[in-house]
C-alpha cells in the first residue's frame, strides 16, 4: 500500500470541513469535500520532523532563517528545472495570493487592466477587483482537444494599450494545462511588444505529469520585466496552513519598487515554524514529491477510465499537471441549479462550482484528487448512482 493510500480521520478545523463554509458554499454539509485545493495526505516525513525539533525546543525567541530558506529554494529550481536563480532577488510573503496583490499595487495604478486566461482560479478576481483595477477577460479555447491560449483575442485587447499586466497561471488551475514552450514564447513576445508585464503564478509547477514539462517565465530570453511568483511549497508539499510565498525579479527597479511596499507592510517576516518547515520541503522533499506525482497520475488514469465507462455525459479534458481535474456537465442539458442539486443533494459530492471561474462555466466544476484513490472512487460512484437513479 503506497503512503498516500491511508485516509486519515484526525480531529482538525479544515475549512473543507467546516459545515458553516460548506453551508455557504454548496448549500449543504452532508458532502464529501473535494472542493479546496488543498492535500489529504500527510506531509513528507522530514518536514513533521523538522516541526518537531523546533516544538521541543520549547523557546521560540526572535529568530530569522531567511537565508538559508532562499538558497533552498533556489537549489530546488535547480535541481528540477534547471533555473539559475540568485537568493537575493526573492522578495519573502505570506502568501502567493498576497504577492499577487503587493504586484499589482506596487507596478499598477488604479483602474489598470490586468489580463487573465478564463476559467480560472477565483481568487485572481478578487485580487484585482480589490486592487482597484480591472479585469480583462481572455478566454481559453478548446483547440485539438485541449485548452489553449486565444493569442488572437489576446493581442487584439492588448492594442488597446489598457491592459499593463497578465496574470499567468502555469500550470493552469482549474483546467490542469502545463504550457509548452512555443505557446510561452508568443506570449513572451506579444508580453513584450504591447510593453505589459507578465506575472506567473507557478505554484504548482512541481505537479506535472510524465508527457508533459513545466517551463518557468524566467526560462525565456528577454523577460527581464516579467515576475514569476514562485509561490510556495503550499500546494506541492500540502502546508497551505503554515507556508510563506516568495516572489522573484531580476528586475532591480521592480525588485525595489515591490521590497519597499513589502518591508513597509511588514509582510516578510515570516515565522520560525513556517521557515523551518519550508527548508525542510525544499531539501529533502525530492523523493516524496515525485511519489506524489505518480499517485495523481495514476489516479487521473483511474477518472479517465471510469467516465470513458461509466459515465459518457461528463467530460473531462486529461490534466497535464496539478490535483485539480475540470469536470463539464454541459451534455446533461440542465441548468446550474439542477447541476448543484444532483453533485452536492444526491451524490453527496462537494465540488468547486465552475461559475467562480468565470461566468460561462455553469456547467463545469472542478474537483481536487489530491486524496487517497478509494477517497475518488467512492465519489465518482456516487455520481454515477445519482446520475442514473
Amino acid at each position: 500500500m503506497s503512503i498516500f493510500d491511508i485516509e486519515h480521520n484526525v480531529e482538525n478545523h479544515f475549512v473543507k470541513n467546516n459545515p458553516k463554509y460548506l453551508k455557504m458554499v454548496l448549500g449543504t454539509d452532508d458532502v464529501m469535500p473535494l472542493w479546496i485545493a488543498d492535500m489529504d495526505f500527510k506531509v513528507a516525513p522530514p518536514i513533521t520532523e523538522a516541526l518537531n525539533d523546533i516544538v521541543e525546543r520549547g523557546v521560540y525567541a526572535y529568530e530569522d532563517i531567511s537565508e538559508q530558506v532562499k538558497e533552498a529554494i533556489a537549489n530546488w529550481n535547480l535541481k528540477r528545472h534547471g533555473l539559475e536563480l540568485n537568493p537575493n532577488n526573492f522578495i519573502q510573503v505570506n502568501g502567493v495570493l498576497t504577492a499577487i496583490a503587493v504586484i499589482l499595487r506596487a507596478l499598477t495604478e488604479e483602474g489598470d487592466g490586468i489580463m487573465i486566461q478564463t476559467p480560472v482560479y477565483h481568487q485572481f478576481y478578487t485580487a484585482i477587483k480589490t486592487a482597484n483595477r480591472t479585469v480583462v477577460e481572455n478566454p481559453l479555447k478548446i483547440e485539438n482537444g485541449h485548452y489553449a491560449f486565444d493569442f488572437e483575442n489576446m493581442e487584439e485587447q492588448l492594442k488597446t494599450g489598457n491592459t499593463k499586466v497578465i496574470l499567468l497561471c502555469n500550470p493552469h488551475n482549474p483546467v490542469g494545462r502545463v504550457w509548452n514552450r512555443e505557446e510561452l514564447q508568443k506570449l513572451v513576445d506579444l508580453a513584450n511588444i504591447y510593453n505589459v508585464i507578465i506575472v506567473s503564478d507557478e505554484v504548482h509547477s512541481e505537479i506535472v505529469f510524465s508527457n508533459s514539462k513545466f517551463h518557468s517565465i524566467l526560462s525565456f530570453e528577454k523577460t527581464q520585466n516579467h515576475i514569476a511568483v514562485l509561490g510556495s511549497p503550499a500546494k506541492t508539499f500540502g502546508m497551505q496552513s503554515i507556508a510563506n510565498g516568495y516572489i522573484y525579479t531580476e528586475n532591480k527597479a521592480q525588485f525595489e519598487t515591490i521590497n519597499s511596499l513589502v518591508t513597509s507592510m511588514y509582510l516578510h517576516q515570516g515565522g520560525a515554524l513556517s521557515a523551518y518547515a519550508i527548508l525542510a520541503a525544499y531539501t529533502h522533499g525530492h523523493d516524496w514529491v515525485d511519489a506524489l506525482v505518480v499517485y495523481l497520475e495514476k489516479t487521473v488514469d483511474w477518472i479517465e477510465i471510469f467516465l470513458k465507462t461509466e459515465l459518457p455525459q461528463v467530460r473531462m479534458i486529461r490534466p497535464e499537471g496539478t490535483y485539480q481535474i475540470w469536470l463539464d456537465f454541459s451534455a446533461l442539458n440542465i441548468s446550474e441549479r439542477e447541476l448543484k442539486d444532483l453533485v452536492f443533494n444526491k451524490a453527496k459530492v462537494g465540488l468547486a462550482l465552475g461559475s467562480t471561474f468565470g461566468t460561462d462555466y455553469q456547467l463545469f466544476m472542478r474537483m481536487n484528487i489530491a486524496s487517497p484513490l478509494s477517497k475518488i472512487q467512492r465519489a465518482f460512484q456516487q455520481l454515477k448512482a445519482a446520475m442514473d437513479s
